[in-house]
């Protein structure tokens, strides 16, 4: 009998530069770029889990005022084969300039638009970014 395996529960930003273009991570051992973030730590709500993830990863601090929720998706992971990643994705602002640590080995600024430049897990290409483009052109982000 196979018991159902929750999937992976997270929660990642959606970082964009002043040209639109969104910031995209790739962690040390994969080939494959995803959106930073992680996984929420016991006593965290969820932006204070994006806030803790994008200090670690990122050495930015996000600003919590201006926040949008685009929604929940689920996908394939990319770095756990035969898991699901169901992920909480906000569109954030940061203090600070983006730069490599802890686990994560490249950083990757590319246009929300197909095709990309590099190699995008389906969790971003799929629902993520696809999400971002239907929220500008509603207006919902400004």
């Amino acid at each position: 009998m196979n018991i159902p395996v929750e999937p992976i529960r997270t929660v990642a930003a959606v970082i964009r530069d002043p040209a639109g273009r969104v910031l995209l991570v790739r962690k040390h051992g994969s080939d494959t770029f995803i959106q930073p973030g992680g996984k929420r730590e016991p006593g965290e709500d969820t932006l204070q889990t994006l806030a803790r993830e994008l200090d670690e990863e990122l050495g930015v601090a996000m600003r919590a005022d201006g926040a949008v929720r685009l929604g929940e998706f689920e996908a394939d992971a990319v770095n756990e084969p035969g898991r699901r990643v169901r992920t909480e994705a906000y569109v954030v602002q940061v203090e600070g300039q983006p730069q490599v640590r802890a686990e994560i080995a490249e950083l990757a600024w590319v246009d929300p638009r197909l095709p990309f430049p590099v190699k995008v897990a389906p969790l971003s290409a799929g629902h993520v970014l696809p999400a971002l483009d239907r929220a500008l052109a509603s207006g919902a982000l400004g």
